[in-house]
């Protein structure tokens, strides 16, 4: 038979129960550990979110600082109002034409210069002449210092030349005739005669071909021909008939008309011509 020690079994059973203690406490440590993390990490997060709450207080106390601040500006401004300079008289410059002048103006035409008015527009006194369309029945306004859009009447040179235009060959291109409306009312509303000319030659069409010729065609035929005509008469100081013979001739239009006239008067003989022929013969008899 063995012997049984106690020392030895006591110190065995103790052994166990240091064991089990030491284990148990281990686990509660983690525990607490891990709490403690949970905790940290709570109160880490409270605070940013605080840090991120002022932070944006303060944002908008800058903010509303500065809107504050623009705000005074912005008063401040509109109580210390600009002072305005009003330009009392128009720029000064010579007049180059003179009453009872004729004058072309581009957009409609041969115009008399009437008189000179002062007109205030806008607290500005304007400096203007007055022309008068006879041929529109109308009348405007053109400020002195705009006297450039004006153009003096034409020379006798300058109609010679317009002529040698007229009698020279139409130039048509082959392009849309909207396309070429818009470049005949471009030159017409330039107001340059030689211009003019050309739109006159280009669109002529004798009277007995006018059925072919479009409405907007003919229109601006009209147009270009009677500021042509009204040029040529003031210049060369002749009658209307006179004038559209001259422009008719260089066109060669009505030219089967005026012969048939200048024949018909040479036929015609008067009544009282007859009569008075054969009383002569009864008394020399």
């Amino acid at each position: 038979m063995k012997k049984i020690n106690l020392k030895s079994i006591l110190k065995k059973t103790f052994k166990k129960k240091n064991n089990q203690t030491k284990s148990v406490s281990k686990k509660k440590k983690s525990v607490k550990a891990e709490k403690i993390k949970k905790n940290l990490k709570i109160v880490k997060l409270r605070k940013n979110n605080e840090k991120k709450i002022k932070d944006g207080k303060k944002i908008k106390q800058k903010k509303s600082e500065n809107n504050e601040q623009n705000l005074r500006l912005t008063k401040n401004i509109s109580d210390q109002k600009p002072e305005i300079k009003k330009i009392k008289k128009q720029s000064t410059e010579k007049r180059v034409y003179k009453i009872k002048d004729y004058v072309v103006y581009p957009k409609h035409g041969v115009g008399q210069i009437i008189e000179f008015k002062k007109i205030n527009i806008g607290g500005i006194d304007v400096e203007t002449y007055v022309l008068k369309f006879e041929k529109d029945k109308a009348s405007g306004m053109i400020p002195v210092n705009k006297q450039l859009h004006l153009r003096p009447l034409a020379t006798i040179n300058q109609i010679n030349k317009c002529v040698s235009i007229l009698k020279s060959k139409p130039k048509i291109k082959r392009s849309m005739w909207s396309r070429r409306a818009q470049e005949y009312e471009a030159k017409i509303s330039s107001g340059k005669i030689y211009e003019l000319a050309e739109v006159v030659r280009d669109l002529n069409k004798g009277e007995d071909l006018m059925i072919d010729q479009s409405y907007s065609e003919r229109q601006l035929f009209e147009k270009a021909y009677e500021r042509l005509l009204t040029e040529f008469q003031i210049v060369l100081g002749t009658n209307l008939e006179n004038t559209q013979k001259k422009l008719d001739k260089a066109l060669k239009r009505n030219l089967d008309k005026e012969a048939t006239k200048a024949a018909s008067n040479e036929a015609k003989v008067t009544p009282d011509n007859t009569v008075s022929e054969t009383n002569e013969v009864s008394e020399s008899v």
